[in-house]
């Protein structure tokens, strides 16, 4: 296989992720049409400061699970080393079950010592979730150390299918519950019912991994039963080379996770005690931001983590092997087609940003906010992506330290933003949003720094920025156009955006083959694009 086609099949890995991670993120999103419309911006106040904190303890116990059993078992079976692959495999189900239960009992017992009182209640319901995540991040590990990327991608879905209706469903009749009982303790139990989706589609996911495992043993076995590998490594020598390569991997985790607990902290503390604001005003006022704003921000960013979970086990095969040249046309080709699809997605964001939050958020006393929230997080889209991929790459390759270092320069610079201008300026919420551009910029340009010293990589600007860039602001100028002709005329919100962003596809899709931002080669590689490829052949673009 040429190195043409190994890149087209690594991007087509890639892609089945990309596919499934914006998937993911449009249902996570327009669950939380409904789910806000139940607990309100105090609900969602109330359970993102739990959910935050969840979030960093799952990352010191499994959460970075995933990447580093891919990485182990991926450098094995590019070895042919089909027992000691299978070794790392059995030592990571008993390490994540011993470090989850440990987690889960310090969550569960020292909560208020977290977050505040009302959010400490939703953050017990999250304990048991932190074992069963560490199952599923294992699994998901092993298969993607195969280089197939098809059954994380499904379980992710039926995780976020499973999540949304859970949530949902269980927060209405939590808060049915209470019956007549004061707004803040409905916002509690609502807020509670959105922990117990999230446990509930983490279970479902596990489920399914669990048993497509069990479906694929016999062939696993048997190939263990054929490797004539000389030296097997020890349970004791596996658990060394995992907690080695998980302990960096937790730091850099924790130190991107705790940006926002860091965040999320800070502004509440300091408008407490500097601005003497309410804990009832701060949580609705970060509800929106946190969980509308930012889950608006996230649906694009999760073309930036698929890429980088398709490329570790890639890029650490190659790198084993020193096939340097082909680990830099792996960066590009991942950045590339990562751009071609985020940078239309912020220009997006930014012109659509007010019909976009009332189609979905249609809370009138928070539409206006959320709109300039959101329009404000739009750049941070492209900083994380490239972030996000650089990040793999550096693990991919054992320079698992570099990203902590990172990550940590990024929080000391992006807290000292932030804690003047919530000290001396009334920006009050709009700091967090300045806070956010100014880590994930620096968190980018250092990243890119690490990859070109380690690999002498050279970054192309022209089609990889430069031609997006250039078709997705006439795209932006032509969508936001459509939008406001469309409204005009039939002042109906959902029908003018749906109609610009299909003319946006449309312009964009055109402005790019046309000013030779991406090639039919480019194309081919991608999923479908033998199908992109005929549509564009059929107009005359190709």
């Amino acid at each position: 296989m040429n190195d043409k086609l190994k890149n087209n099949s690594f991007i087509r890995q890639a892609g089945i992720l990309v596919i499934a991670g914006i998937v993911v993120k449009i249902i996570g999103t327009l669950y939380r049409s409904p789910l806000s419309a139940i607990i309100g911006d105090l609900g969602n106040g109330y359970y993102a400061p739990a959910f935050n904190t969840y979030l960093i303890i799952l990352t010191i116990s499994s959460y970075s699970i995933p990447t580093a059993v891919s990485k182990v078992v991926s450098q094995r079976l590019a070895l042919k080393e089909y027992r000691n692959a299978q070794r790392v495999f059995v030592c990571a189900i008993y390490y994540v079950l011993v470090v989850g239960v440990i987690a889960s009992l310090v969550l569960f017992f020292f909560a208020d010592l977290f977050v505040e009182p009302n959010s400490a209640k939703v953050l017990r319901v999250f304990t048991p979730t932190i074992v069963l995540y560490g199952f599923l991040g294992v699994l998901r590990g092993y298969f993607q150390a195969h280089k197939t990327m098809v059954q994380t991608s499904i379980s992710q879905i039926l995780e976020q299918i499973t999540n949304a209706t859970v949530s949902v469903l269980a927060a209405y009749l939590l808060i049915r519950s209470v019956g007549n009982a004061n707004a803040n303790t409905k916002a509690v139990y609502g807020a509670a019912g959105s922990a117990i989706g999230t446990g509930s589609g983490v279970l479902v996911a596990l489920l399914f991994m669990w048993a497509v495992y069990m479906l694929n043993r016999k062939g696993i076995y048997a190939k263990i039963k054929r490797d004539k590998t000389k030296h097997v490594e020890t349970y004791s020598e596996i658990y060394k080379v995992i907690i080695l390569m998980v302990t960096p991997i937790i730091l850099s985790s924790f130190i991107y996770n705790a940006n926002t607990m860091v965040n999320q902290t800070v502004f509440i503390k300091m408008l407490i005690h500097f601005k003497g604001m309410t804990e009832t005003d701060i949580s609705t006022m970060f509800g929106v931001f946190s969980q509308k704003a930012v889950v608006l921000a996230n649906i694009p960013i999760a073309i930036g983590a698929a890429m980088s979970s398709a490329m570790i086990p890639t890029i650490s095969s190659a790198y084993a092997k020193g096939e340097l040249t082909s680990i830099n046309d792996k960066i590009a080709s991942g950045i590339r087609t990562t751009m071609l699809v985020s940078i239309p997605a912020a220009v997006g964001l930014a012109v659509l940003a007010e019909p976009i939050v009332w189609l979905l958020f249609p809370q009138k006393n928070s539409v206006l906010l959320t709109s300039n929230l959101l329009r404000g997080m739009s750049i941070t889209v492209i900083f994380y992506q490239i972030s996000t991929i650089s990040n793999g790459v550096l693990q991919g390759i054992g320079k698992v330290n570099r990203p902590v270092i990172n990550a940590s320069i990024s929080l000391i610079i992006q807290t000292m933003v932030l804690v003047p201008m919530l000290i001396y300026t009334d920006l009050n919420i709009y700091a967090l949003v300045i806070a956010t551009i100014v880590y994930s910029f620096s968190i980018c340009a250092l990243n890119q720094l690490g990859v070109k010293k380690y690999l002498g990589y050279k970054q192309e600007y022209l089609k990889t920025f430069i031609a997006p860039l250039a078709s997705s602001l006439l795209m932006g100028i032509i969508a936001f156009g459509t939008y406001e002709g469309i409204y005009y005329f039939i002042n109906s919100n959902s029908i003018s955006l749906v109609m610009s962003i299909l003319m946006a596809v449309i312009v964009y899709f055109t402005a790019i083959i046309k000013i030779g931002g991406v090639k039919e080669e480019e194309l081919i590689g991608m999923p479908k694009g033998y199908l992109i490829i005929k549509l564009a052949k059929r107009v005359k673009l190709l």
